[in-house]
C-alpha cells in the first residue's frame, strides 16, 4: 500500500547521491563567487567546473576512516578535481555547505508538497460542487444537531486546506535561505558579497545574520507547517471514518474487486486508508516537536540538531507527500450513499426543527426560557416515544395557541437550512480565486 502512493521524486530528493550533489552544487557556487571576486583564477575555475564530482562508495569508505561526512566528501571531490581543489571550501565551515544544501533539498520537497495541495484542493472543490444541495444531518458531540449539506462539509475542508497552502508557501519561503558566513557567522575568512553571489547562483537569499548555522526557528516553522497539514488530513480522515460506521454508513471508501476487509470476517469493509492517515499524522506531529526542540543549541552551535534532522527532514516530507496523495485517491474513489444520508436525516424524528420552533415562539412574544421549556418538553416526548417531532408540535394545544398550521408548514421546510449555501460557497471559492 505504501508503494502505491509514494512517488520516487520525493524519495530521490533524500537519497545520499542527491544529498552529496546538493553539497557539490553549493561548493561550486561558492567557487563561482570567489572567481567573480578575482580570488580563483579562470583556469582553476574551469578545472573545478569540468572535473568536480564524487564517487559515492568512495565517500562512504572515507567516512569510515575520518568519522566526518563533510571531510570525506571533500576528500572524494579533491581526488576528482586535482590541484584546483585547493580552492574548494575556501574559508567555509561544514555548516555553510550543509545548511545551504539542506535549504535546496527542503525547497525541492516543498514544491512537490505544494503541488499535492493544489491537487487535493481541486478534488475538494469538485466534490463540494457535486454535493452542493445534498441535505444531510449535521452533528455536534456526535449527536444530531441541524442539517447542512455535504457540499458545505467539503467546502469547509477546502477552506482549511487553502489555509494550509498559504502557510506552506510561507514556510517554504522562510527556508529558502543560505549562509556562507564561516565558523561563527562573522565572515572572518569570507565576504558578505561572496555569500550574496553564491546564494544568488543557488536561487536562495542570504541569511541576514547567522551563527555557525542558520537558526532553527525557520526549520521549526517548516516542520510545524507539515504537522498542521497532517492535522488537516487527520481531521478529514476522522470525519470519513465516522461517516463509514455501520450505524451511519453515509460513505464508504472505495472497495476494489478482490479486496478483503478482515482475515476472520468476510463481511468487513473497513476504513483502512482513513485510519492509516490518522495514525501517520501522529508521526508528523512528533517530528514537529523534535524540530522545535532543535531551536535551542549551545552558544553559536552544537550538533544535537543534526542527528534529528537526518531523520525528520526525509521522514516528514515523504510522509506528508504520501498522505496528501493517498487522501486525494480516497476522495476520488469515495462511495456516497444517498439513501442512508436521507435515512439518517430522519433518524431523530425531525427534532432538528426544534430551534426554528423556539425562535418562532420568541417572535410571538414569549420569553426565551418559557419558549425553550415548551419546545424541550415536546422534544423529549419525540425522543422517548420515537415519534415525529413535527407531528407532536402540531398536536400540542399549548403550541397551537401561538403557531398556526400555515406557519408550521413554513417552519418545517428542510430547505430553509440551505438558504445561505450559495452565499457561503461564493465566499469560500471566490476568495480562493482572488488569492
Amino acid at each position: 500500500m505504501i508503494e502505491r502512493y509514494t512517488r520516487p521524486e520525493m524519495g530521490s530528493i533524500w537519497s545520499l547521491e542527491n544529498k552529496f550533489q546538493a553539497w557539490l552544487k553549493v561548493e561550486i557556487a561558492v567557487c563561482e563567487a570567489w572567481h567573480e571576486l578575482g580570488r580563483i583564477p579562470t583556469q582553476d575555475m574551469e578545472e573545478i567546473r569540468t572535473r568536480a564530482g564524487f564517487d559515492l562508495d568512495r565517500i562512504l569508505s572515507l567516512e569510515e576512516q575520518t568519522k566526518h561526512d563533510v571531510i570525506a566528501f571533500l576528500s572524494a571531490v579533491e581526488e576528482k578535481v586535482g590541484p584546483a581543489s585547493r580552492f574548494i571550501h575556501m574559508g567555509c565551515t561544514s555548516s555553510d555547505i550543509v545548511d545551504t544544501a539542506n535549504a535546496l533539498l527542503l525547497v525541492q520537497a516543498g514544491e512537490l508538497i505544494a503541488a499535492d495541495l493544489d491537487r487535493l484542493l481541486h478534488t475538494l472543490q469538485h466534490m463540494a460542487q457535486t454535493h452542493k444541495g445534498r441535505l444531510a444531518m449535521g452533528r455536534t458531540h456526535g449527536v444530531h444537531a441541524e442539517p447542512l449539506s455535504y457540499g458545505l462539509k467539503l467546502a469547509n475542508f477546502y477552506a482549511e486546506f487553502s489555509r494550509h497552502k498559504e502557510r506552506w508557501a510561507r514556510a517554504v519561503d522562510q527556508i529558502r535561505i543560505g549562509k556562507i558566513s564561516g565558523a561563527v557567522g562573522t565572515y572572518a575568512h569570507l565576504l558578505p558579497e561572496l555569500e550574496a553571489k553564491a546564494c544568488g547562483f543557488l536561487g536562495l537569499r542570504p541569511d541576514p545574520i547567522s551563527t555557525q548555522i542558520i537558526q532553527r526557528d525557520r526549520h521549526a516553522e517548516y516542520f510545524t507547517s507539515l504537522a498542521l497539514i497532517a492535522g488537516g488530513i487527520e481531521r478529514l480522515s476522522l470525519e470519513l471514518r465516522h461517516l463509514q460506521r455501520t450505524e451511519v454508513r453515509e460513505l464508504e471508501e472505495g472497495f476494489s474487486k478482490g479486496q478483503k476487509g478482515s482475515s476472520a470476517m468476510p463481511h468487513k469493509k473497513n476504513p483502512i486508508s482513513a485510519e492509516n492517515l490518522c495514525g501517520l499524522a501522529r508521526l508528523v506531529r512528533s517530528n514537529a516537536l523534535a524540530g522545535m526542540e532543535n531551536m535551542a543549541l549551545w552558544h553559536e552551535r552544537d550538533i544535537s540538531h543534526s542527528s534529528v534532522e537526518r531523520v525528520i527532514m526525509p521522514d516528514s516530507t515523504i510522509l506528508v507527500d504520501y498522505m496528501l496523495r493517498r487522501l486525494d485517491s480516497v476522495l476520488q474513489n469515495l462511495h456516497v450513499i444517498p439513501e442512508n444520508i436521507d435515512r439518517n436525516l430522519q433518524g431523530s424524528f425531525g427534532l432538528y426543527f426544534s430551534q426554528r420552533i423556539l425562535l418562532a415562539l420568541v417572535d410571538k412574544g414569549l420569553t426565551r426560557q418559557k419558549a425553550y421549556e415548551m419546545v424541550q418538553a415536546v422534544a423529549m416526548q419525540a425522543w422517548e416515544n420515537k415519534t415525529s417531532f413535527p407531528d407532536l408540535v402540531r398536536a400540542d394545544p399549548a403550541l397551537g395557541t401561538y403557531l398556526t398550521s400555515e406557519e408550521l408548514d413554513q417552519l418545517f421546510d428542510p430547505g430553509y437550512y440551505l438558504r445561505c449555501e450559495d452565499y457561503i460557497f461564493n465566499r469560500v471559492f471566490q476568495e480562493a480565486e482572488h488569492d
